[in-house]
């Protein structure tokens, strides 16, 4: 029966991470054109980083006696871009600066519509391993009785 749960827990773990994927690159996508913000310049790309985390049935002690730890994921860290701005001439927008260079966000169109795909294709995988494995434990109950 642990193994069972074991992977509910990975994959719930992979659908929370990639939930937050999904989240920061709408976000880089809503300020694609974000040239001032409140930090002053323009907005700075944010990149999730994920790591592998044990999941365990039990804490301390139970833990320790348990033989099996298994492997999940979470968001380590969102961190900044530090990718360079890119800068366009444009000598009639408000933040353009004395040559007439606007400094626009470090966000890649197409690389963040990329990353979303990606997130929804994980997220999709994710869900159709809890779907089976849900599957698989019925199955199972069933041939039991």
């Amino acid at each position: 029966m642990g193994g069972i749960l074991d992977i509910l827990k990975i994959s719930a773990s992979a659908l929370k991470a990639e939930r937050t994927r999904m989240e920061i690159t709408s976000s880089n996508l809503a300020n694609i054109h974000t040239t001032r913000t409140e930090e002053g310049g323009p907005y700075k790309k944010k990149e999730v980083v994920f790591i592998a985390s044990d999941i365990s049935e039990g804490e301390g002690f139970g833990r320790m006696l348990s033989d099996r730890v298994s492997s999940g994921v979470k968001v380590a860290e969102i961190k900044e871009s530090t990718r360079d701005f890119e800068k366009v001439h444009d000598p009639g927008h408000p933040d353009a600066d004395k040559e007439g260079y606007v400094t626009y966000p470090n966000v890649n169109l197409m690389e963040e519509m990329t990353d979303m795909i990606a997130a929804t294709r994980a997220y999709e995988a994710n869900i159709n391993v809890i779907n089976t494995t849900k599957q698989m434990f019925l199955k199972a109950l069933e041939i039991g009785k």
